[in-house]
C-alpha cells in the first residue's frame, strides 16, 4: 500500500508543480537526464551483477521485440485502413509498442511483486530502449518529412546510450574489479529512479483536446495495455513458461507507453498531440489494468 501511495504522490505533486508554474516550462528534461545518464546505469551497477543467467532469461529479452513486432503489423493495419498520414502512423507505431519498463514499470513491479525483481525488469528495459534507439529512430526518422535516415546516426544513438552502456559495465566491470564497496552509492543511486520518473511524469502530462483523438488513443491503448501483454501471455503458455520470471515479463509488456518514445515523436513531428495524450491517458488507465493483469498473473495458474 505504501508504494501505491508514493506513486500516487509523486506524479501529482508533478502535475501541481507544473500547473503552480513554480518549475521551469522544461524542468523535466533536467530530472530525465538525471534517471538517464545516473539512475538508470546504477540500476543496472545494483542488479545485473547478482544475477544467475540461464535460458529463462531469454523471456524478457525478446518479450519487448515481440511486442513491438505485433505492435508494427497492429498499427499499419490500422493506419492503412484509416488512411492516416505517414506521420501519425509513425507515432502511433512508438506510443503503442514500447512499454514504460522502467519509469513506471520498476515502481509497480515493487508494488505488486518484489523490489529484487526489478533484476529481471532491467533486461526488458534494457532491450526496450534498444529498439526505441534503433528500430524506433528509423521509424521516426522515416516518417518524418524533414529528416534523412542515416545509419551513421542510428550506430551513434545505440552506443552513446547512457543505460545502454551502464548495463554492458555492469556485465563485465564485476569480473575484472571488486566492485563491491561500491554497492551503497549504487543502491542510493538507483532508488531515485522511481520517485524522479514519477514526478517527471506527472510534469509532463497532459489531456487537453483528448475527445477529438479518441478513437486513435483507445485503439493504441487497447493492443499496449491489452493485448501486448496477451500476445505475450499466449507465447508463454504455448512454451509452456512459468515462474516469477515468466510473469515479471508480462507484467512489464502491460506497462503504458514509454514517455521518450512520445518525446520523440514530439522532437519529429509525428502528431505530437496524439502521441502525448496516449502516453497521458495510457499512465491513468494503466493503474487499472495493471490491477488486473496482476490478478490474472498471481490466481489464474496460467502461468
Amino acid at each position: 500500500m505504501a508504494n501505491f501511495i508514493l506513486i500516487g504522490l509523486c506524479i501529482i505533486a508533478g502535475i501541481l508543480f507544473r500547473k503552480s508554474k513554480t518549475l521551469a516550462k522544461d524542468a523535466h528534461k533536467g530530472i530525465n537526464a538525471w534517471i538517464i545518464y545516473i539512475a538508470l546505469p546504477a540500476a543496472s551497477f545494483k542488479y545485473l551483477p547478482h544475477i544467475t543467467w540461464t535460458k529463462e532469461l531469454l523471456f524478457p529479452a525478446l518479450a519487448p521485440i515481440c511486442v513491438w513486432l505485433f505492435g508494427w503489423l497492429f498499427v499499419s493495419l490500422y493506419t492503412r485502413q484509416q488512411k492516416l498520414s505517414r506521420a501519425t502512423s509513425g507515432g502511433l507505431k512508438l506510443v503503442s509498442a514500447l512499454s514504460n519498463t522502467s519509469f513506471l514499470g520498476f515502481p509497480l513491479i515493487a508494488a505488486y511483486f518484489n523490489e529484487k525483481d526489478q533484476a529481471i525488469a532491467i533486461i526488458c528495459d534494457q532491450v526496450t530502449f534498444m529498439l526505441l534507439s534503433t528500430i524506433g529512430i528509423v521509424v521516426a526518422i522515416r516518417s518524418s518529412q524533414n529528416q534523412k535516415l542515416s545509419a551513421g546516426l542510428v550506430v551513434k544513438k545505440v552506443l552513446t546510450f547512457p543505460p545502454l552502456i551502464g548495463c554492458v559495465l555492469a556485465l563485465t566491470i564485476p569480473h575484472l574489479i571488486n566492485i563491491t564497496p561500491l554497492t551503497p552509492l549504487f543502491e542510493k543511486l538507483a532508488a531515485t529512479v522511481g520517485p524522479l520518473a514519477l514526478f517527471s511524469i506527472g510534469l509532463q502530462l497532459k489531456f487537453g483536446g483528448w475527445f477529438g483523438e479518441l478513437k486513435h488513443i483507445g485503439f493504441a491503448l487497447l493492443y499496449k495495455l491489452i493485448l501486448a501483454p496477451l500476445v505475450v501471455l499466449a507465447i508463454a503458455v504455448l512454451l509452456n513458461l512459468n515462474g516469477i520470471i515468466t510473469k515479471i515479463t508480462i507484467f512489464e509488456m502491460a506497462m503504458p507507453t514509454l514517455v521518450t518514445a512520445g518525446v520523440v515523436a514530439d522532437q519529429y513531428n509525428l502528431n505530437s498531440k496524439l502521441s502525448n495524450l496516449v502516453v497521458g491517458v495510457g499512465i491513468v488507465l494503466c493503474f487499472v489494468t495493471t490491477g488486473l493483469w496482476w490478478l490474472l498473473l498471481t490466481y489464474s495458474g496460467l502461468v
